[in-house]
């Protein structure tokens, strides 16, 4: 095992070109330079350095232990945050919306192991119905959830409006019942498609049902209907159709964290934190 010691004095005199600079870089004798560059000579086996000239030059050996120092003091260096952290803190069981998991989670997720490598998390990923209903049974501790706004539960991250969303080859007849892609009830965005049409006297048909976000993005891509969608979170390759079509206008909704109260406060408060400080606030849909 090559001391880290070694390394790093030897990673300072490629980088100063010489002895003398390495050994100011340091803080140490040119001496001591000099025999740390020989100790580590003598591990490797090999010559380091050519000593001929005023300027050091690196032999082939040289060459390839200075890119394997960098990656050993990487190494180190992350240890030593990694346990110079507290012990672990604990398991999260974590629920989140699809839509969200593969739009912003990805993203949350990396911030918060970064702060908080101790925290086991154990991730739930399904429709914010049945999450709330295991956050309710004990058998999750937060869940990021769409609910209908104004709710007076959990802590609203971001408020966001539902639109309808399509491909741009999409049409939908103006005498003709609009085809719906749409999940399994119940759906909260199911419903609210359902009643802003009966309520503007539109005749509809569901000509897709989905259990998950990626059905239902598959479906609308593949033009099999129009569906209802967070306007923030629609796909690059989709786009808003409400106007084209004359639909009816949707409501809000809100992006909520809803925690188990007997579930520990930490790992809860570290999550929370993350969510907060990563998710884009969403802007109200054009109409």
């Amino acid at each position: 095992m090559y001391d880290p010691v070694l390394l790093r004095t030897f990673l300072a005199l490629t980088e100063a070109g010489s002895f003398t600079g390495a050994a100011q870089r340091l803080g140490l004798s040119q001496p001591t330079v000099s025999q740390h560059v020989r100790r580590l000579e003598d591990a490797v086996g090999r010559s380091l350095v050519l000593r001929d000239t005023r300027e050091v030059r690196l032999t082939d050996a040289g060459e390839s232990l200075a890119g394997f120092a960098r990656e050993i003091l990487a190494a180190h260096a992350a240890a030593e945050r990694y346990f110079a952290a507290p012990a672990t803190k604990g398991r999260l069981r974590f629920g989140t919306a699809d839509d969200l998991a593969v739009t912003q989670l990805p993203r949350i997720l990396r911030s918060f192991r970064r702060q908080n490598p101790q925290i086991t998390l154990e991730l739930t990923v399904g429709q914010s119905g049945a999450l709330v209903r295991r956050l309710s049974s004990g058998q999750l501790d937060l869940v990021f959830v769409k609910e209908q706004p104004d709710g007076a539960e959990g802590t609203l991250v971001l408020r966001d409006r539902f639109v309808w969303v399509g491909q741009e080859t999409t049409t939908v007849q103006p005498d003709a019942p609009v085809p719906l892609v749409a999940y399994r009830a119940p759906s909260l965005s199911r419903t609210m498609a359902m009643t802003a049409l009966e309520r503007q006297g539109r005749r509809w048909r569901v000509t897709c049902t989905v259990r998950d976000v990626a059905g239902l993005i598959s479906a609308v891509r593949a033009g099999l209907g129009v569906a209802v969608h967070p306007h923030s979170l629609i796909p690059g390759d989709l786009t808003k159709v409400s106007n084209r079509f004359s639909l009816p206008e949707l409501d809000e909704v809100d992006f909520r964290l809803l925690a188990n109260p007997s579930a520990p406060r930490e790992p809860i408060e570290a999550l929370t934190a993350a969510i907060q400080s990563q998710t884009l606030g969403a802007t109200e849909a054009p109409r």
